[in-house]
């Protein structure tokens, strides 16, 4: 269930009842992710921004923000001004 591989990953980022480990946040993210669940597509854009791959962390963010999440559409709107997306790229998730 998608939805529980979301939850499975806050359980693993925050540590609620359960060790944090980051191997399994990640794992169960992509599950998410994988199964259409747009806050993990997110949450997997911000991990690879963060770990410096910023192409995959835009690829994220497009793939959520065409399906209207909303933290998504501010953050690759953020990379097209810092120019790690294209103006055409941007336009098109928006649409």
């Amino acid at each position: 269930d998608v939805g529980a591989h979301y939850q499975l990953s806050v359980v693993y980022r925050e540590g609620l009842g359960a060790e944090k480990d980051k191997k399994k946040e990640l794992h169960h993210l992509e599950e998410a992710a994988i199964g259409g669940q747009l806050s993990a597509r997110f949450y997997l854009g911000c991990f690879e921004g963060k770990s410096g791959r910023h192409e995959r962390a835009m690829n994220h963010f497009i793939i959520s923000a065409s399906l209207g999440e909303e933290d998504s559409m501010n953050s690759l709107k953020n990379g097209a001004y810092a120019g790690l997306v294209s103006e055409e790229d941007f336009a098109a998730a928006l649409r």
